[in-house]
């Protein structure tokens, strides 16, 4: 598996963007994907020092239209911590 497919797009919420100060970015990565290979992701994509990785497996939630129910995909979660002084841009002017 390939950095471009571990990572598959950042998480930004307003919880998110508290923890950027902190040094620690939220990515939703792929479901087979484990803290080595996200971590090596990281390093290798944004050129930054991981320093730690903690994953979350998100379970979808039940969802209703009406009489029709239906759910959300189940998702992982990985939430990275960069060494002291790194930072990695997301929105770049």
């Amino acid at each position: 598996m390939e950095a471009r497919d571990i990572l598959i797009r950042p998480l930004v919420t307003e919880m998110t963007t508290e923890m950027m100060e902190e040094g620690k970015y939220v990515f939703v990565v792929a479901k087979q994907a484990n803290k080595i290979e996200i971590a090596k992701a990281v390093s290798t994509i944004f050129n930054v020092k991981v320093e730690s990785v903690n994953t979350i497996n998100v379970l979808g939630k039940v969802k209703r239209m009406g009489r029709n129910i239906g759910k959300r995909s189940d998702y992982k979660k990985a939430i990275v911590k960069l060494a002291a002084g790194e930072t990695i841009e997301f929105f770049q002017a």
